[in-house]
């Protein structure tokens, strides 16, 4: 059994005796004495499961996930729980994202930029189990509206933040998921779309400052490559220059089966930077491509100046479109099944986010009739035309071919008799039906 007692000061406390005999007290502060005595019951259960070595009822194990971490501090000080692993938010990011060795480096910035966020917002200090659904909400909006993210940008980073808690579910710090209902998925975004034309890849392709960059460039641009993933891990030896073919190394979807690496055609277009390049490499070269092996270049920056460089304005999404536009050429020549073996992507998703819907498709499809040449047309509508007159005309006669005048009506014989036609036949007073007798 446990008792509430009140000091002078009105601060309460909780006596009992442990499973070992020995006197213990529970120090909870100034509170009603409803909520000391409610305190008191959980208490005396504790002590008794010890006691007893049972299992805790669900009620109280319930209680137990969703106290506070100054309570449940308190309940371990005398041994009535054990003492609960670190649990504030900024300790529990940082213990995660040291463990998972196993992601890529591009991975751990993706984790550091929620940690970075979610730590701005609630704190280093701020207990897990503080954290609600509610919270959850606010902190999006937090994102969109003070941050001033772009939508897609606050989809990954709610992605990620329930990553970061379904961990802490599975390892007991937490009851549930706040962050579960945060919507994540990322939406395709037509607006941010851009074709790079022929006239503007040549115009890039001049300003680039040496073999390497036109390259690289060609390699997004004509090959269909991630940059820069794919293209650093590109080796002369995966070049066949007999079959036209080369082997295209994929670390962001080894992960999947058989997404390790691809074959991708050594396109026309693509071939001459090829040789280009080979022809200056060093004698034994192993790398593809050189130029940006350090990981501290910038890729995108480096790009954007030589865009300035040829004149023109650096698009969206700088090397996605290179992909997108590449993509939606191919799938105007090739079966999509085999574009999206070529690109390294699904059909759903090459749907999704890489084929783009161009003027130049609007201006095709203003002009060129689907199908037929334009005097195959034409001739179609005048046949049509002369069919459906003759059709008609056809119609007419035979409609007046068997109609009979009124007293040319014929009889078949034995059958019925002749009689006078309907419309000659005067209708009495009392109408058609035939008169009700009187009684």
């Amino acid at each position: 059994m446990a008792s509430v007692s009140t000091d002078s000061s009105g601060r309460r406390r909780i006596l009992f005796v442990n499973k070992e005999s020995q006197r213990k007290t529970l120090y909870l502060g100034k509170m009603s004495i409803k909520a000391a005595t409610s305190i008191k019951l959980r208490v005396e259960q504790l002590n008794s499961a010890q006691i007893s070595r049972h299992p805790l009822d669900d009620e109280t194990a319930r209680w137990l996930a969703n106290i506070g971490e100054d309570l449940a501090d308190k309940l371990a000080s005398v041994g009535l729980i054990a003492q609960r692993q670190s649990s504030t938010l900024g300790a529990f990011l940082d213990a995660y994202i040291l463990s998972r060795s196993d992601v890529k480096a591009a991975t751990s910035i993706v984790y550091g930029h929620t940690r970075r966020c979610l730590v701005e917002y609630f704190g280093e200090k701020k207990a897990l189990r503080e954290i609600h659904s509610g919270d959850a909400d606010q902190w999006r909006a937090w994102l969109m509206n003070d941050q001033k993210l772009a939508d897609n940008t606050v989809r990954r980073r709610c992605g990620i933040a329930k990553q970061f808690f379904r961990v802490a579910v599975r390892r007991k710090l937490i009851n549930e998921n706040p962050f579960t209902d945060l919507v994540a998925a990322v939406k395709a975004n037509t607006k941010r779309f851009y074709f790079i034309t022929r006239e503007e890849t040549r115009k890039v392709l001049d300003a680039c400052p040496d073999e390497q960059w036109r390259l690289l460039f060609a390699l997004a641009r004509f090959g269909g490559l991630r940059v820069p993933s794919e293209p650093t891990k590109l080796q002369w030896k995966d070049i066949d220059w007999k079959n036209g073919r080369m082997l295209v190394h994929a670390p962001k979807t080894e992960h999947h089966e058989g997404g390790e690496s691809r074959v991708v055609p050594i396109f026309p277009e693509l071939r001459p930077y090829l040789e280009a390049a080979f022809a200056v490499a060093k004698p034994n070269a192993e790398w593809v491509v050189t130029c940006c092996r350090d990981a501290t270049v910038n890729l995108r920056t480096r790009l954007e100046r030589i865009i300035r460089r040829a004149g023109l304005t650096a698009w969206p999404k700088l090397w996605q479109n290179l992909r997108s536009t590449r993509e939606t050429e191919l799938a105007e020549a090739y079966p999509l099944h085999v574009v999206v073996k070529w690109i390294g992507n699904s059909q759903q998703i090459a749907a999704k986010h890489y084929l783009q819907l161009t003027d130049e498709h609007f201006a095709h499809a203003a002009t060129t009739p689907t199908g037929k040449d334009d005097s195959s047309v034409d001739a179609l509508i005048e046949t049509t035309r002369q069919t459906t007159q003759q059709g008609a005309e056809l119609e007419r006669r035979q409609m007046s071919q068997h109609k009979m005048p009124d007293h040319e009506t014929s009889v078949f014989p034995g059958f019925a008799s002749t009689c006078d036609l309907m419309h000659k036949c005067l209708v009495g007073g009392e109408g058609l039906e035939p008169p009700t007798p009187s009684v």
